[in-house]
């Protein structure tokens, strides 16, 4: 049984709403983010998820077996494929989109999904998603888990990533090592 409890408005508005035009994006929320066709606006809404970004921090931080996030991307942009230990969750707010997988035996497949469209992808799988709409396309990433881990990059995106800068701390926590070709 739940016991019912008393919240005050100031507290619902300081510690549980997130208001979209108070939130800050990362574009460099992945490690894969400043690789060429892999940038993107990441929001984190509720908790940090498997964010690898150590700046964004999200409005509402109780995040009891879920994370909650906007993508955002421009057209031919999404995100690399990698693994998670968690099942992830999108939802398409407009555009379109490629999600995509990878099978063990290196077979690519994917779905294309519209506005409202909801896809569920399990735990182990190797994903990656793309717009592949004209215009900017944003979709909610719904991420289960109160402690969703980090995510499992394969080596090569790691490596590319590396002549872009970005690669990880000890903690997993991604740090801007900078280059000539690109800056944060």
């Amino acid at each position: 049984m739940v016991e019912r409890i008393d919240v005050s408005p100031e507290l619902m508005e300081s510690e549980r709403i997130g208001r979209f035009r108070d939130l800050k994006s990362s574009q460099h929320a992945f490690v894969d983010a400043l690789i060429p066709g892999f940038e993107r606006d990441i929001f984190s809404i509720i908790g940090r998820g498997v964010v690898e970004d150590k700046d964004l921090t999200p409005p509402i931080t109780d995040n009891q077996d879920f994370n909650v996030g906007i993508v955002q991307c421009e057209p031919g942009k999404g995100s690399a494929l990698h693994i998670h230990a968690t099942l992830e969750v999108f939802f398409i707010l407009n555009g379109k989109w490629a999600i995509q997988w990878q099978n063990k035996d290196g077979s690519m497949h994917e779905a294309i999904l519209g506005e409202w469209d909801t896809v569920s992808v399990p735990i182990g799988l190797s994903r990656g998603f793309k717009n592949i709409g004209d215009g900017t396309a944003v979709m909610l990433a719904i991420i289960g888990g109160t402690h969703p881990g980090k995510i499992l990059w394969p080596q090569e995106t790691i490596d590319e990533a590396k002549k872009y800068g970005l690669e990880f701390d000890i903690a997993g926590d991604l740090v801007y090592r900078g280059n000539e070709e690109q800056s944060i």
